[in-house]
């Protein structure tokens, strides 16, 4: 029997997740939880199989709480369930120990036959994550003080403010603002948000 801990903060999804695996005779759903603290409270208590995460969740993110879990359980198997597909949040749930990825459109589709291939050792990308992530592959990377200043451009700043709040001088804001329109091939600054925001370098 492969044992479930469903972590989402959408009663919805988790009531879907819920009935599709009820109808499986090799699994059972052992948990559910809300966010990333009630998750880890759930994993220590009945240390599933195999944990289902959500990315976006208040209180604790999906990559913090599959960090956490991991510190304590190291062999935890936890696949990702998400709306987004941006390759840098994708990277960061493989690093952060994810076994799988999954976008939340294909759970009727992928997420039986991912749950089996996880708990026999696989790992599994869904192929519109595979797609986005080869897309980028030789793509250079943002600098963390890159993504700093990203953010701050998200958040509606000026130069000049984004100077003051980082302490650098508006010449180097603009040229870090230069960089990241080269790197995220972005015709301007709105652009560059949008293209950070949809590949997960950045989040609102």
């Amino acid at each position: 029997m492969i044992r479930l801990l469903s972590v989402d903060d959408h009663p919805l999804l988790r009531e879907g997740i819920a009935a599709l695996i009820g109808n499986q005779s090799d699994m059972e759903l052992v948990a559910e939880a809300s966010n990333g603290r009630e998750a880890l409270e759930q994993f220590r208590k009945h240390r599933p199989d195999i944990t289902l995460m959500d990315l976006q969740m208040p209180e604790m993110n999906g990559i913090d709480t599959m960090s956490a879990i991991r510190g304590e359980f190291p062999d935890a198997r936890i696949i990702v369930l998400t709306t987004h597909a941006g390759d840098v949040q994708v990277s960061r749930a493989l690093r952060a120990g994810a076994r799988a990825y999954l976008l939340k459109g294909l759970l009727r589709k992928e997420l039986l036959d991912t749950i089996r291939a996880v708990h026999v050792g696989q790992k599994r990308v869904s192929s519109e994550v595979a797609a986005e992530i080869a897309e980028h592959a030789t793509d250079d990377a943002l600098t963390p003080r890159e993504v700093d200043v990203l953010r701050l451009v998200a958040g509606g700043n000026a130069n000049k403010n984004i100077a003051a709040q980082l302490s650098l001088t508006e010449e180097t804001v603009k040229s870090h603002i230069r960089s990241i329109l080269a790197k995220l091939r972005a015709n301007d600054r709105t652009h560059a948000v949008a293209i950070g925001l949809k590949r997960g370098i950045i989040e609102l």
